[in-house]
């Protein structure tokens, strides 16, 4: 089971999107046949089994283990990853593109970024030779408390100068080429 899936196709999107099949794949971190799952959410089991195929179809959920009962077999499946996120390719072909923003002080600018980010990255862990290899990323993830907008702007500029020093160093032309993304924004108050 992968950590984090990036759904790609808007087929996928719309299966998982579904309520019946979102609930059932926060179900499926851990295994559990048609029947079990039908016990857990008070749905008919034929129902749930017909939801189950539809994920499996689009390869949100995989089998586990097959058990035989007398004659019958139990398929017992989970979900293929433990979260999921809709890639922004898999809602139009013209999703927001960060080099179609004027203003890289924007909002717009920031949320077609992470766009940007979630397509690439998704697409490096799909190309992984085999399946749970670690592509090679790193991350920092903070919260600054400024007093000021002047204080927020002097960070910017010297944050900004930082990277670009690293950035200097540690660039060559032959070398892999790695994306560096810094951003920050207002965080929002978490609803409780």
């Amino acid at each position: 089971m992968q950590d984090v899936d990036v759904i790609e196709s808007p087929a996928a999107a719309a299966v998982a999107l579904d309520p019946i099949r979102s609930r059932l794949l926060g179900e499926l971190g851990v295994p559990a046949s048609a029947a079990t799952l039908a016990a857990r959410v008070g749905l008919p089991r034929q129902k749930v089994n017909y939801h189950l195929r539809m994920l499996e179809a689009h390869g949100l959920v995989e089998l586990s283990e097959e058990r035989r009962h007398g004659g019958l077999t139990e398929r017992v499946v989970r979900a293929s990853a433990a979260s999921y996120v809709v890639s922004p390719a898999a809602i139009s072909a013209a999703c927001a593109d960060p080099g179609h923003q004027a203003d890289r002080l924007s909002a717009g600018y920031l949320v077609a970024l992470a766009g940007r980010l979630v397509r690439e990255v998704g697409a490096l862990v799909r190309r992984a030779a085999e399946p749970g290899e670690r592509v090679p990323t790193f991350t920092v993830d903070t919260v600054i408390g400024f007093r000021s907008a002047a204080d927020r702007a002097a960070f910017a500029e010297e944050a900004t100068a930082a990277v670009l020093d690293l950035a200097a160093r540690y660039h060559h032309d032959d070398g892999e080429p790695y994306r560096l993304v810094v951003a920050a924004h207002p965080r929002p108050e978490e609803s409780a």
